[in-house]
């Protein structure tokens, strides 16, 4: 089975589905704080029927069966990656395809242009070496000579180079028993906070209680914001006066959190990186109050990067793996920018996995990240354009002299 035949049928529904897919919450406003005195309810309120209302009639051919499940859950992620990235897409993909267009024999010439263009895509100069290096020898072996036959191999690759490291750094470290410790950091702006909240209510969807710890008691307003999203996703928030010690507020909520026998603590902290002296103590002093109440945490340390700075995001990045233990990124906004390339170049020189993206306002537009599903968001177009008579593709097993 061809690629984009497989990425077809895993995240492109049948018309008559199509319904199903459209988000139903109203979007919420990811920069801008909702008003105190306007709180949103956790969960939506359902008017209560009447016990004789009820109709419990139903035989086996009404219920979803767990593979039909399964796959409209992947059809609408699709959906989600799809419109998110609708800006990364007609960058990427436009720009493909006039590349293709305008160069139709693979040569160096082609190869040089399609360096250019992946760069200008934020995907990252020492990435983009890898990928047209991984390029060129594929169409050395498999002969091919015109660029539109390149297309598929070009998405293929892709999915490749972000795949090519360990998936279980991928998933994220929830412990089964006992408490979990995620801790929060960015710079201010990036959309920590209502990362936080966000992650927060997709915990609690899963059925998890979840806590928070307004630990950045120096930027005005932060610990204000981080309890208007606890009260909106209906969470309890350990929080003490602004300018107070993070360590201290991080002791009371570890405490807290073990007493309440919550599941899932997370901890927002200060977002200043203009002294990197300053930032590294006050984490390690975090940290370390944290890890002696609970061994082993903190279980992750997201960075929270937002996706429209571009190689900017590189250089946080790179910065605050410098003065903390990172295990994860959350790309932030990645609906606003046509940079989507970012997540392979953070991916692939920095060697940290992209666990979650936002793809939008909404609540559940927090999505975790999937590379198949990323490259379905920035190549769909292209993907349902292609026809399923590919099923002939190439099964042969590659050899990549430059892989591991």
């Amino acid at each position: 089975m061809s690629f984009f035949k497989r990425l077809k049928d895993r995240f492109v529904a049948p018309e008559e589905e199509q319904e199903q897919l459209q988000p139903l919450d109203e979007p919420v406003p990811a920069d801008e704080p909702v008003p105190a005195d306007e709180p949103v309810p956790a969960e939506p309120v359902k008017p209560k029927k009447k016990a004789d209302d009820w109709d419990f009639s139903f035989d086996d051919e009404d219920l979803m069966s767990i593979e039909e499940f399964e796959e409209l859950e992947a059809q609408q992620i699709g959906a989600k990656f799809r419109q998110g990235l609708e800006k990364s897409r007609e960058n990427f993909q436009n720009r493909l395809n006039d590349l293709l267009a305008h160069y139709r024999t693979v040569d160096e010439d082609f190869f040089e242009a399609l360096e250019e263009m992946l760069i200008q895509a934020d995907v990252g100069f020492n990435t983009v070496m890898e990928l047209v290096e991984s390029l060129r020898f594929e169409a050395k072996r498999q002969n091919i000579t015109e660029t539109a036959d390149l297309r598929e191999v070009i998405v293929e690759k892709i999915v490749e180079i972000y795949e090519q490291e360990d998936d279980e750094l991928q998933a994220m470290n929830i412990q089964e028993d006992g408490l979990t410790v995620i801790l929060m950091v960015g710079v201010n702006g990036v959309g920590k906070t209502t990362t936080i909240g966000k992650l927060a209510h997709r915990y609690r969807q899963q059925g998890k209680t979840v806590m928070l710890a307004a630990g950045d008691t120096f930027r005005a307003g932060a610990i204000e914001q981080l309890q208007i999203w606890g009260d909106r996703v209906g969470v309890e928030v350990v929080k003490q006066s602004e300018g107070s010690d993070p360590a201290a507020v991080m002791f009371d909520a570890v405490n807290a959190a073990k007493a309440k026998k919550v599941d899932i603590l997370i901890c927002d902290t200060a977002g200043r990186l203009q002294n990197k002296a300053n930032l590294m103590n006050e984490l390690q002093k975090v940290k370390k109050v944290i890890s002696k109440s609970v061994p082993g945490a903190p279980h992750e340390v997201l960075l929270a990067l937002d996706a429209t700075t571009g190689q900017n995001a590189l250089v946080q990045a790179k910065a605050f793996k410098e003065v903390t233990d990172v295990t994860g990124i959350v790309l932030t906004k990645l609906d606003g920018t046509a940079k989507g390339g970012i997540v392979l170049a953070i991916r692939n020189e920095l060697h940290i996995p992209v666990k979650f993206v936002g793809l939008g306002e909404k609540l559940d537009d927090l999505q975790p990240f999937d590379a198949e599903s990323y490259v379905y968001g920035l190549f769909a177009d292209m993907i349902e354009a292609s026809g399923v008579e590919s099923d002939t593709a190439d099964d042969t097993e590659t050899t990549d002299p430059h892989a591991g």
